[in-house]
């Protein structure tokens, strides 16, 4: 079920639940979406919000807070703030294993490979420069385990999840950048989108979306 945190007639703030597509897909067992249910007033929506648009999204597994525009002018101008890099992201994560230092940077490039599909991998020569920066909130047992809060400083696809996997502490339940465990630690991906810091559309104030951890 998607829970509205926040609600005005310019702006919704959501609450994605893990398992559910942003956008839909072409093959109708997949029309089920975070935009499909709100355009057609379902799953509990009444009335629905026919101009909704998603200039955020998040990943069938990850699961957390997301900005929807109500109208193509909020949508614009959500839009123009994501491609300057001026809203700010929070995400947390359980990773396998105990990660050594308190804080740090991964900041390995990104590449797509269409032989790799939906994959992607480090490049250095030809991946896009990407910066996650990750701090230990907690470090757990029965199985070793890590709580991070990680603040992506660039936007690219599965960032977290590779970088994650680079330093040798995939993020649990992640289907495809796991160790030969991590996988079957979790029924889920344990990545959630906790934290949004972007300006209202109309009214320029500053915002700030939450969504409590669900792990």
């Amino acid at each position: 079920m998607i829970q509205i945190l926040y609600q005005d007639e310019h702006i919704l703030l959501i609450n994605k639940p893990s398992g559910l597509l942003s956008l839909s897909g072409k093959n109708p067992q997949n029309w089920d979406s975070v935009h499909y249910r709100l355009v057609h007033g379902q799953a509990g929506f009444t009335p629905a919000f026919p101009e909704a648009k998603l200039p955020h999204r998040l990943d069938l597994g990850t699961s957390g807070v997301m900005v929807v525009a109500l109208n193509a002018g909020s949508a614009k101008h959500l839009n123009q703030q994501f491609q300057a890099g001026t809203i700010q992201k929070r995400y947390l994560a359980m990773l396998e294993g105990w990660v050594t230092e308190e804080h740090g940077q991964i900041s390995g490039a990104i590449a797509k490979d269409a032989q790799l599909f939906p994959r992607v991998k480090l490049c250095p020569s030809t991946g896009k420069a990407s910066l996650s920066e990750y701090q230990v909130l907690a470090r757990l047992s029965e199985p070793k385990r890590t709580l991070v809060q990680f603040t992506p400083h660039t936007g690219r696809t599965h960032q977290l999840r590779i970088h994650s996997l680079s330093i040798g502490h995939p993020i649990l339940g992640c289907d495809l950048y796991q160790s030969a465990h991590s996988e079957q630690l979790a029924d889920r991906l344990l990545l959630h989108a906790s934290d949004l810091y972007f300006t209202h559309p109309h009214s320029d104030e500053p915002m700030h979306g939450h969504s409590p951890c669900p792990f």
